[in-house]
């Protein structure tokens, strides 16, 4: 007993002698983080957000020639239009939050990748899977919130079609050498339906859908694109922070 009360008091000693100095040493006031005003429920955008879809229009949006993006909007959503192609936004992003919701169709029709397929294409390179992973069995990773062809997703968080879900990515663009090397790869993370299933994880390039992906030296800041792969998927609640 006597043992075990000399081991505490060295411990506790030991911890005091930590605490000698001043603490005000490590005290850092500057620079002083800006006020932002948050969304009042976790799906509005905070004050600091652009926001690249609210419902009422396409105006942020053009297709890959820089027309008039083509897709239907309806109520508080567009909808993939199919032939219509891809649409992306007017203004570049680099490193970035995005919050996004999206709706499969209630009607199911085909199976694996025919089933409710798009994307999400941060730089319009790098791309995260949109998929009805609900009772659909694919690749793993190709499947919903996968890094397609890159990072399964630690779980499968998808809703039943029909229902709205959201993606909030948290994006690191990649940095390049004057050379075209890659100085830093770009990260990821990804949280479907308020559930963590993708960890800051490494991109290993760009999305391709033969071979193994690989950089390519591009601007620091491109569009984000959306897909059309055919399937009539719904987008609302678009929003993106510039980080």
């Amino acid at each position: 007993m006597f043992f075990c009360v000399g081991i505490f008091t060295m411990i506790v000693i030991s911890a005091n002698a930590q605490q000698t100095g001043d603490p005000k040493s490590t005290e850092v006031w500057e620079p002083i983080p800006k006020i932002i005003t948050p969304g009042k429920t976790t799906d509005q955008p905070p004050s600091d957000a652009i926001v690249l879809f609210s419902g009422k229009d396409l105006s942020e949006w053009t297709n890959a020639k820089g027309e008039s993006a083509k897709w239907k909007t309806d109520g508080n959503a567009m909808t993939v239009t199919k032939g219509t192609g891809n649409i992306q936004t007017k203004k570049g992003f680099g490193s970035c939050q995005l919050h996004i919701e999206w709706q499969t169709p209630t009607a199911i029709e085909g199976e694996g990748q025919g089933r409710g397929n798009s994307g999400v294409f941060l730089m319009g390179l790098y791309e995260v899977q949109v998929l009805d992973s609900y009772n659909n069995r694919t690749y793993s990773n190709g499947q919903a919130a996968s890094i397609y062809k890159q990072h399964i997703p630690l779980v499968n968080a998808t809703k039943q079609p029909g229902e709205w879900q959201t993606y909030d990515i948290i994006f690191t663009a990649p940095k390049f050498n004057a050379d075209g090397g890659v100085q830093a790869p770009g990260y990821l993370t990804v949280i479907h339906n308020g559930v963590l299933v993708q960890d800051h994880v490494e991109l290993k390039g760009e999305t391709v859908y033969i071979g193994a992906p690989s950089y390519k030296k591009h601007a620091d800041k491109l569009p984000i694109i959306l897909q059309d792969h055919g399937n009539p998927v719904k987008f609302r609640n678009i929003w993106i922070r510039e980080l």
